[in-house]
């Protein structure tokens, strides 16, 4: 009966583990973060883009490698604000809190969310306007703005997975994004190390192999053989 029971704890953990280990890995992808803006605040992307001082939910859609998709929710999360496109950047050192960047903006204005960095890594996600809107804010902050020719506004969400990326100067005119960020290293993998030759153990005879043992034993045999006839004549007689 302790064997019985034994097992069954062992299985009820195994089947516990099983059921927990999804749901850890899904909220480190998403990257949910809540956030309290004490003002309100301008944001890119499909939706609502001035959102007003609250507190907010931000979620990472999907991950399409070069580039990002960022929903804002309500705190309860049962309405979605506004969808935005973004691209990894990254800085200088990791921080254990969440970190909110803000372009500078005329006294008055809503402060325009520029970057979000999840706590842990040193890469976050850095947002992208529309080109007029990002020329603008590439004006007011003296500093060239991510932005795509899309106007994401007026757009369906499947749009920012190929909405071509770029960024503007202040002056208006087109410049690389590396002027903006700085893509994360790319991590290579670690070589595998070749497997060690196996030796197989030699299952048959070599051919250079004597018959001496096989002569033996039916020698064996022979002798047995005649002990056992001599047995039964001796019987007989």
């Amino acid at each position: 009966m302790k064997l019985l029971k034994g097992i069954g704890i062992g299985l009820c953990l195994i089947a516990l583990a099983v059921l927990v280990a999804p749901k850890a890995k899904a909220d480190a992808w998403d990257q949910k973060t809540i956030v309290t803006f004490s003002g309100p605040v301008e944001v890119p992307g499909v939706g609502q883009h001035i959102l007003p001082a609250g507190t907010y939910v931000f979620k990472l859609r999907n991950d399409l490698g070069s580039r990002h998709i960022v929903e804002i929710y309500n705190e309860r999360e049962d309405h979605l604000f506004t969808t935005i496109l973004a691209i990894p950047n990254s800085k200088d050192r990791r921080s254990g809190t969440t970190v909110i960047t803000f372009r500078e903006r005329p006294a008055g204005e809503p402060e325009a969310l520029k970057a979000w960095f999840y706590p842990g890594q040193n890469w976050g996600q850095e947002f992208v306007y529309e080109r007029p809107r990002a020329i603008e804010l590439a004006k007011e902050t003296n500093e060239p703005v991510l932005s795509t020719p899309v106007a994401l506004a007026d757009a369906p969400v499947e749009a920012l997975t190929t909405a071509p990326i770029e960024a503007v100067a202040p002056t208006g005119e087109t410049v690389d994004t590396a002027a903006v960020v700085e893509a994360p290293p790319v991590v290579a993998p670690e070589p595998v190390a070749a497997a060690a030759p196996v030796e197989v153990a030699q299952t048959t005879l070599p051919k250079t192999a004597s018959y001496l043992s096989l002569i033996g034993l039916f020698g064996l045999l022979m002798l047995g053989g005649g002990f056992a006839l001599f047995g039964l004549t001796k019987v007989k007689a």
